[in-house]
């Protein structure tokens, strides 16, 4: 697992994440705490951990060169970490392996968990349905409405999917709803949250859990190039597949760590979820971190046409890096990410997911201004079968044009 250096044992990282929860969740989450931390380094549970990742999963995912949009963009060289082609089509079966193989470290046998664009939750029911225990995902009613496959992909997997119809019925609501479930049952349900959000230790269960991915791009690159890349570039909503793309190089300097966050429609409060370019610190789900807020100091109503990316806040530790200036957060618009969509789909004949597309669509921009010799590694976590009847609905109702 990824060395704990950055994170204090309160669980902040410089003064982002930590426990604001109800007094009643503080021995719990202390529990999980010291079960992870005794865990975490054990030989056997690395094994497990390894081998469902390795036959399970199908890991190692590859880099590929982009060879075509390459060419076409006439600059640095684009590299893909297929984390398209994961067991179910993203980066998120990662860390459903890691906590539910804790979970049952636990003792315990139902599972509770949120999901936005629904690929979470869709690696959360086939790890339940694969190691016998009882699942249940709760989903935004928009984003239920948005991702009917990844619906009934979770539900086919034995899965009780519940609706949340609170507030925006987003995946802030999800959260919420997730959150107050497993109050009520915390004795016996393992909450599993997908992203590197909430209170101490999941940021930092999520973030090493997801550090398989930098792990083996930094091998990887060094392999195929004989050196590191100048450049690694992530989407970020809450932050599990950027911070996992991150991690291995957080202390090589010469590696520039980018993030991209949804400018939706545009800048306008409640036209996107750009939460570290715009946001500023607050508490929310547990922690401390960059929000979006309201007039009120409330989380701020969000959009994006990704329903992985809109959320309000963001990982305690993205936070983190942009104060120290370790890694640097841009937006891309819902425009930029669909035309990035369509340009990988059409020079590669890989279809990237909606939340992936906001981070080539800045790759896209940037390769262009640098030298040949220059490498971009973009982590495309995820595929965009989940997106294709999002898409074909907005062009047949004019909002989009096929290139």
């Amino acid at each position: 697992m990824t060395d704990n250096a950055t994170i204090n044992a309160d669980g902040f990282f410089g003064e982002y994440g930590g426990q604001y929860v109800p007094e009643q969740l503080l021995p719990i989450l202390n529990e999980l705490a010291e079960t992870y931390e005794k865990f975490r380094k054990d030989p056997e549970f690395i094994r497990e951990f390894q081998y469902y990742l390795a036959k399970y999963s199908g890991r190692p995912t590859p880099l590929y060169l982009c060879s075509n949009l390459t060419e076409e963009l006439g600059g640095a060289k684009i590299y893909l970490k297929r984390e398209d082609l994961n067991h179910l089509g993203a980066h998120k079966v990662n860390n459903t392996i890691g906590q539910i193989l804790l979970a049952k470290r636990m003792g315990k046998k139902k599972i509770i968990a949120e999901t936005g664009a629904g690929q979470h939750g869709v690696a959360t029911a086939a790890t339940c349905a694969l190691m016998g225990m009882k699942c249940t995902i709760v989903m935004g009613e928009v984003d239920m409405e948005r991702q009917k496959l990844n619906v009934f992909r979770m539900r086919m997997m034995g899965a009780d999917v519940v609706a949340a119809k609170s507030g925006q019925k987003t995946l802030k609501e999800a959260v919420d709803e997730a959150l107050a479930a497993w109050i009520g049952d915390a004795e016996n349900t393992f909450y599993l949250l997908g992203s590197a959000v909430g209170p101490h230790p999941y940021p930092m269960m999520v973030r090493d859990f997801q550090s398989v991915i930098s792990k083996e791009a930094k091998q990887q690159c060094l392999e195929d190039e004989g050196r590191l890349p100048d450049y690694c570039i992530a989407c970020v909503g809450g932050g599990s597949n950027a911070i996992g793309m991150f991690a291995e190089f957080i202390a090589d300097e010469s590696v520039k760590l980018i993030g991209v966050e949804p400018s939706g429609r545009g800048l306008e409060p409640g036209d996107h979820a750009a939460t570290l370019c715009l946001g500023e610190p607050g508490v929310m789900h547990g922690f401390n971190s960059y929000m979006l807020k309201d007039e009120k100091g409330e989380p701020a109503p969000v959009y994006s046409i990704s329903a992985g990316l809109d959320y309000p806040s963001v990982g305690p530790e993205h936070s983190h890096l942009k104060d120290l200036g370790r890694a640097e957060y841009v937006h891309a618009s819902d425009k930029e990410a669909t035309d990035a969509f369509f340009k990988l789909s059409q020079t590669e004949g890989i279809i990237p997911a909606l939340e992936s597309s906001h981070a080539l669509a800045y790759a896209l921009k940037l390769a262009p201004q640098l030298d040949k010799d220059k490498i971009i590694i973009v982590n495309l976590s995820g595929r965009g079968d989940k997106d294709v009847a999002q898409i074909e609905d907005m062009i047949s109702n004019g909002e989009l044009t096929l290139p």
